[in-house]
């Protein structure tokens, strides 16, 4: 009998590569999502990768009376992994109030269905957001929770604390929170990958649809920044990689191994580029050329982050393993994919 796993958001970009790799590994998926930054022809996609179909239910985490049917149609679900958010720093500030309803809302509708269908666990999709600008670099797991830069960072770092206070409330449910740092690439098949609805918001996307000619030029948000070349540095995680750490993750859960109730890892390289320097990489990499310019500094934009992943890498015995440059011919070859399909 497989153990049953819903994924909130499990058409979007991250949640779709980790519904392949919970398939792979024996998982029986149902997905949830409102589809409002993603297709239902995923769902297709997913089938052709796996020869697996998931179960899918077009239904909005905020909407409590929706999700509770849908644990009642798929009884005994063991865990669950919560994509399902609004994800833009920029658009965040300019709209907060979408953000903390939508990102906020939907963790707390899930963590009060939990222990109605006996769920036992949840891994939280995090984000390095938490940390703010680190005070010390490369950042580990103790370093401080800072004052958020953005609403959308803020709603991570309340929905943590909602999850811990759940759990200390009593609530028989165990949790791993894993804080991403900056997820980029496609599925090596170039059947998945990244495609926001409209413009994008994300850096990879951007830049392949510039370089397909969509976009007429990418923006660098900065030159002036206090880092090498001048502009921001972060740690770019091959997709597939960060979707098997969910899959280690929920096995911790479901084998009983976690050390405590709630946890958190660093899900990252351990190594920062700068903005500048993917650009150059994708450049070496895919043999294409790129139009961008340098652009005013962005509002919530954080200069320089990257991880410490040795805590993951010990405990969970997880590692990113995937180059910069595989990672990034793999998004150029999803753009590809979709200008064939004639979607981009």
């Amino acid at each position: 009998m497989k153990k049953r796993i819903l994924v909130a958001g499990g058409t979007g970009y991250i949640g779709s590569h980790t519904v392949v790799e919970l398939q792979n590994n024996g998982y029986e998926v149902i997905i949830v999502d409102n589809l409002s930054n993603s297709r239902a022809d995923v769902v297709d996609s997913i089938e052709q990768i796996t020869g697996i179909r998931p179960a899918f239910e077009k239904v909005d985490c905020l909407d409590y009376e929706g999700m509770d049917a849908v644990f009642t149609k798929y009884p005994g679900i063991e865990g669950i992994i919560h994509f399902a958010a609004s994800k833009a720093v920029g658009e965040s500030v300019e709209k907060p109030l979408l953000y903390y309803r939508n990102n906020i809302v939907s963790l707390i509708n899930i963590l009060e269905l939990m222990p109605k269908h006996g769920v036992k666990g949840i891994i939280f999709s995090s984000s390095c957001t938490v940390y703010g600008q680190p005070d010390v670099l490369p950042v580990t797991e103790s370093a401080p929770i800072k004052k958020a830069e953005s609403p959308y960072g803020n709603t991570k770092q309340i929905n943590e604390e909602i999850i811990d206070d759940t759990i200390a409330s009593g609530s028989p449910i165990k949790a791993i929170k894993l804080r991403y740092f900056n997820p980029i690439g496609a599925h090596p098949t170039a059947l998945i990958g990244e495609l926001p609805n409209g413009v994008p918001q994300n850096l990879i996307p951007y830049l392949t649809q510039t370089a397909m000619g969509i976009r007429e030029k990418l923006s660098v948000f900065g030159d002036d920044y206090d880092t090498p070349d001048g502009s921001c540095i972060r740690d770019y995680i091959y997709v597939v990689d960060l979707a098997k750490a969910h899959v280690i993750a929920m096995n911790r859960i479901l084998d009983g191994k976690q050390k405590q109730a709630s946890e958190v890892f660093n899900v990252g390289t351990g190594r920062g580029l700068s903005v500048l320097e993917l650009i150059n990489a994708f450049e070496s990499s895919t043999g294409v050329k790129l139009n961008y310019q340098i652009a005013p500094r962005r509002a919530g934009d954080i200069v320089k982050v990257w991880a410490d992943p040795s805590y993951a890498n010990n405990e969970l015995g997880w590692k990113a393993e995937t180059s910069i440059e595989d990672t990034l011919r793999s998004a150029w070859k999803w753009q590809v994919h979709l200008r064939e399909k004639g979607i981009m």
